[in-house]
């Protein structure tokens, strides 16, 4: 056996017997509330499709009459022949609805971040960043060989010592709006007042929150210097966009590795992402239905003392989808939401390292497209998995 092939059984004999081994499941048919999993048919807790319009037909629609039109790939970079006019009404569109001056596309979040991050900063400069921020956002500060400083999650105090570190460049907080694995929502507006520019990953924000679907940075008032969001959660679609300056964007173009040495994303998906977009704009219903749904949870899990690991509520308006439960130790969680899914309930199990050791979760997201009853047989099943009566959860 070669070292390679023996470093790789070893690696994952150890994560099997960690209970931190992962694997997928094969989703069959169209991705919603109500979902087939391996055969079986659950109800699905643990999808970013908070407004109910991965499977909406206008959605699929757009894009198969962008498929008729323009084909499936783009066929190259953007610099090379790749930019499509679907790419362009899109970030027009986005530009417009986040009033910032100019939008570009990604392939995903992960290729923005990376992309922002690299291109922008180097070895004079100085990048601030929440310690639980997404993992795209971390790598992409440690390949941009800024200076990195982590910071305690959401310590403003923190961030402004931190802000005045010397430097002869640039000073960037960097943060993620809602963290994806507590549903808590970063300190915005203390963080804008600092004397750094600020760049915000609104992924699970975007859509969802503010008076108008603008995002975390609507509802807290803030405008980043760098804004990033993503087209696969609540517009049901796939990619990307970073908006900001007209020079921002001009010099990603020339600069942003990620952007300039990728093929461009499918036309179709562009189009795809500018008709939930619209409908996101029409139909503010489907966030008043989302948090509707938010609160019944709430609600019902006091009712029968389910300890959701939630941050302060207290004075918000519109609450972020995404509820844990904390767990702890990684066996129990995954027995948990084994038991569940055996109930026909699929709420995910998150494990180290996406989270912190010891902090094992479900992690519960909920959509607009989610019925009251639904909502109701979540809390069942929850209360039958032994999670309700305000049992200790902790091993």
């Amino acid at each position: 056996m070669s070292e390679l092939q023996s470093r790789l059984s070893r690696s994952l004999s150890q994560l099997r017997a960690e209970d931190l081994y992962r694997s997928r499941r094969i989703i069959a048919g169209a991705h919603g509330a109500e979902i087939e999993v391996d055969g079986q048919r659950c109800l699905n807790f643990c999808s970013n499709d908070y407004l109910g319009l991965a499977a909406d037909p206008r959605v699929a629609e757009a894009a198969a009459v962008a498929l008729e039109r323009v084909g499936t790939g783009s066929s190259a970079s953007p610099l090379i022949c790749g930019y499509n006019d679907e790419h362009r009404l899109l970030e027009e569109a986005l530009a417009e609805f986040t009033g910032y001056e100019r939008v570009l596309l990604f392939t995903s979040g992960w290729a923005a971040n990376c992309g922002v991050l690299k291109a922008l900063l180097g070895k004079n400069d100085i990048l601030i960043a929440d310690e639980l921020n997404h993992a795209s956002l971390i790598d992409g500060g440690r390949l941009s060989g800024a200076r990195y400083v982590r910071v305690a999650h959401a310590d403003t105090d923190a961030f402004a010592l931190a802000s005045k570190q010397t430097t002869t460049g640039i000073r960037l907080i960097a943060t993620d709006s809602v963290f994806s694995m507590d549903g808590d929502l970063a300190p915005l507006a203390e963080l804008s007042r600092l004397d750094a520019s600020l760049m915000v990953d609104d992924a699970h924000g975007f859509g969802v929150l503010g008076a108008n679907g603008r995002g975390a940075a609507e509802q807290l008032g803030v405008r980043p210097d760098i804004y990033v969001a993503t087209l696969g959660k609540s517009l049901g679609a796939a990619g990307a966009f970073v908006a900001g300056s007209a020079d921002l964007i001009e010099y990603l173009i020339q600069r942003a590795r990620s952007w300039v040495f990728s093929t461009a994303p499918p036309p179709a998906m562009a189009a795809a992402a500018r008709a939930a977009l619209q409908i996101v704009r029409d139909e503010p219903e489907r966030r008043a239905a989302l948090q509707q749904n938010i609160r019944q949870l709430i609600r019902g899990a006091a009712e029968l003392e389910i300890p959701l690991g939630l941050p302060d509520l207290v004075g918000q308006k519109m609450i972020a989808p995404i509820i844990p439960i904390v767990i702890g130790e990684s066996a129990r969680t995954m027995s948990v939401s084994k038991a569940l899914l055996e109930r026909g309930v699929w709420v995910a199990g998150v494990r180290p390292p996406t989270v912190p050791q010891g902090t094992s979760r479900l992690r519960i997201t909920l959509s607009a497209a989610h019925a009251s009853d639904q909502i109701e047989i979540l809390l069942s099943a929850l209360d039958a998995a032994g999670l309700g009566s305000g049992r200790e959860l902790a091993a």
